[in-house]
């Protein structure tokens, strides 16, 4: 039964069927169309109301609850369903891997088209909160009020907040006190920063006038107890700056590396910005299996390290390595999974497009003697070409680790010319994989497939998928 109120449809008790795309779930209209539905569990037995109509679709919320799902759980932040971060935390974890393990199998069956072996079991995280290594959180002068505060109607003394942006509001910063995703003392700071900045009047920035002082703060930390805080500022104002890096030096001494940075661009991205260490090292350093990786500021590495640990080993094993064989690491970053896999090589060669990620790499590999690795930088598509293999030899395996848009068609083209015995794709986004995997299956049969859940309480999830030559 549906119920019209101008634009706005309400449909009552529908049944959500499936978690869908960026962590909404799926839902059938009485019509047939799609219904997406955030902040429900699939089972869930709803009233949903529109907001949102579209030619094969609608978008709506839950505005009662007929029955509850079997797989639903009580979220443990006080923030769940207006911050956007978590979108599953309400679904207990052994579903969220059924779903994410589904997802996989879907879009390679789907997309690929191509034949595949059985799926071995998705790798869950054995933290399913506290396991981010990076937050990055946004001040503003303008903060998200709740419903209560809207309907009270007062005059709000204090609108300042340092947390994370409400969904599609880019002007609107949601006021966090405690995040479920990185561990101590990640809280401790944001909230000391917070009450220091409110204590002494430092102006939070203002995104619409674009004024104020304080801007963003990254947090980094790593398994062996070092922590990053860098403060991004927008009003270069030495007096104040300092008054809060030397309160906070003071307060969280286990800070080894205290950055900032003046940034008076658009927008608030740093990598080509001038970053300042104001106390200790302008890097932190993580180690893995024996190896250490120095990760600065700007570096990428991958945001659960315990899990890409995890997903290194599969990588490692699914490679096959004797010993005897050339390895090409494509979209190699910080060169830690060629290094990683380095010892089981007689050589490794990185390629990545981001001058500083090489750096990285090959301080990094400097740092831990390794010395049958080489690291390249460059396009990918330009970079990986002819001249380059007869260069630096035929690899016996590829691994390619590709950004969420997987790889440019050249790259595949490429692949497929010297067509190695083996190639391992680990991907962050299993539809692009899928369409790579069709492009190569004249020459590639896949034999294995795992997908690791790098991201609880998220709809997002790796694949590590094995090609061998037919």
């Amino acid at each position: 039964m549906a119920r019209k109120n101008t634009d706005r449809i309400t449909f009552e008790h529908i049944k959500v069927l499936d978690a869908g795309a960026k962590g909404v779930s799926v839902a059938k209209a009485p019509d047939g169309k799609v219904i997406f539905i955030p902040n429900v569990v699939p089972g869930d037995v709803v009233d949903v109301q529109t907001f949102k109509k579209r030619k094969a679709y609608y978008e709506g919320k839950a505005v009662k609850f007929h029955e509850l799902s079997e797989y639903r759980v009580d979220p443990v932040c006080a923030h769940f369903g207006v911050c956007g971060g978590c979108k599953w935390q309400n679904m207990n974890y052994q579903q969220q891997l059924a779903f994410k393990h589904n997802e996989v199998k879907n879009h390679l069956q789907r997309i690929g088209k191509v034949d595949l072996p059985e799926f071995e079991p998705i790798l869950g995280s054995e933290k399913q909160f506290f396991y981010r290594n990076k937050m990055e959180f946004g001040f503003s002068n303008s903060r998200w009020l709740t419903e209560a505060e809207i309907a009270n109607n007062g005059e709000l003394d204090n609108r300042n907040a340092v947390g994370f942006h409400i969904p599609k509001m880019w002007d609107k910063i949601l006021d966090i006190h405690k995040c479920y995703l990185q561990q101590d003392p990640s809280n401790a700071i944001r909230n000391e920063v917070r009450d220091f900045a409110n204590q002494n009047n430092l102006a939070f920035f203002d995104p619409r006038n674009r004024e104020g002082l304080l801007r963003t703060l990254m947090v980094r930390t790593v398994s062996t107890g070092e922590i990053m805080v860098l403060i991004q500022f927008f009003d270069d104002n030495k007096k104040q700056r300092e008054l809060l890096l030397d309160h906070l030096a003071a307060k969280f001494p286990e800070i080894t590396s205290l950055q900032y940075v003046v940034n008076q661009k658009a927008n608030d991205t740093i990598y080509d910005q001038q970053i300042e260490t104001y106390k200790g090292r302008d890097y932190i350093l993580e180690e893995m299996e024996g190896l250490t990786f120095s990760i600065n500021a700007k570096s990428f590495y991958q945001t659960n390290s315990e899990q890409a640990y995890e997903l290194y080993k599969i990588t490692r094993d699914f490679a096959g390595l004797t010993g005897n064989e050339l390895v090409y690491d494509l979209y190699t970053g910080t060169g830690t999974i060629a290094q990683f896999v380095s010892r089981k090589a007689k050589k490794v060669i990185g390629v990545e497009s981001v001058p500083e990620a090489i750096e990285d790499a090959k301080a990094n590999a400097e740092r831990n003697n390794i010395t049958n690795c080489e690291f390249f930088v460059g396009d990918m598509k330009n970079v990986f070409n002819d001249a380059f293999i007869a260069q630096h030899g035929h690899p016996d395996v590829i691994i390619t680790d590709p950004p969420r848009d997987g790889m440019h068609k050249d790259v595949v083209e490429q692949i497929l010319k010297i067509a190695p015995e083996r190639i391992v794709y680990v991907s962050c986004n299993s539809a692009t994989q899928a369409r790579d995997l069709a492009l190569m299956d004249e020459k590639y049969k896949v034999t294995r497939v795992r997908p690791v859940d790098m991201f609880p309480q998220t709809h997002h999830v790796e694949n590590v998928v094995l090609l061998t030559k037919r």
